[in-house]
């Protein structure tokens, strides 16, 4: 397996999964697997700018709802809104009832269907929601949610970029960066962020811990179960498949740190 420098790695991850000023210098094999591999770093960046905004509007006296929709709005803002355009387009996919083919057409289409704005609609809601219970309980639950689920959101991103999961179309993000990570390393970066995430939640005590790696855990099985669904109804993954993952690993892992 080729090695390559891992600046290579970290600009394709911010270049492609934020809207930071990253030049993207490689666009190859290579360069894809070293940018998967580091997508919980740029999750990890996205995740601390909006507990940063949340913490600012709290600190200038607004409510935990208004940090909250910060918390929500502010990962739209860093990745253009992409992983939510591709959760939307996913649902209308996958709400069509079509065939592979067909599907994939529909997700293609730039307008968003009745599945798409549904989708969106509830999976923000209940960001926004989860996230101002966590804040309206402590400034530090409410930022180190944000942290998490963003980081997690991206890890979901790293296993379903590993190796044996094809790719739905052989054109696209999602076609540059399927199956580019080996199995090994994906499950090494997953136990990594656990393991961080867990020891950011000692913050909150022994409890915090069990939660916050319970929430990582639990957003993984839940953007898998949508990978392997994804896999059986489109033939494998595109990039809209890919922000769907993201979504749902990150509205899972904050609804496991409220109600675990």
């Amino acid at each position: 397996m080729p090695l390559i420098p891992p600046a290579h790695g970290l600009r394709f991850a911010f270049g492609t999964l934020t809207v930071l000023p990253v030049r993207v210098t490689r666009w190859d094999r290579e360069a894809a697997r070293g940018g998967m591999l580091c997508a919980p770093l740029a999750g990890l960046v996205v995740g601390l700018c909006a507990a940063g905004a949340g913490l600012l509007l709290l600190f200038l006296g607004a409510s935990p709802l208004l940090a909250a929709v910060a918390g929500a709005a502010v990962p739209a803002v860093l990745t253009r809104g992409l992983h939510l355009d591709g959760l939307a387009d996913t649902a209308d996919g996958l709400g069509s009832g079509r065939p592979a083919e067909d599907a994939l057409r529909v997700m293609r289409q730039s307008d968003i269907g009745p599945f798409g704005v549904l989708t969106l609609v509830f999976v923000l809601l209940a960001q926004v929601a989860a996230l101002a219970q966590l804040y309206d309980g402590s400034w530090i639950r409410g930022a180190l949610a944000t942290v998490v689920a963003a980081t997690a959101a991206r890890v979901a991103l790293t296993l379903a970029a590993r190796a044996g999961v094809p790719a739905a179309r052989p054109e696209g993000l999602g076609a540059a960066v399927a199956g580019v990570v080996p199995v090994g390393g994906a499950v090494g970066a997953a136990l990594t962020v656990t393991g961080a995430a867990a020891a950011a939640g000692a913050l909150l005590g022994p409890y915090g811990v069990l939660r916050a790696a319970l929430a990582v855990v639990v957003s993984a099985v839940a953007a898998e179960v949508l990978l392997r669904h994804c896999v059986r109804r489109l033939g494998g993954v595109t990039g809209d498949v890919f922000g769907g993952l993201a979504e749902t690993a990150a509205t899972t892992a904050l609804l496991v740190l409220v109600l675990a």
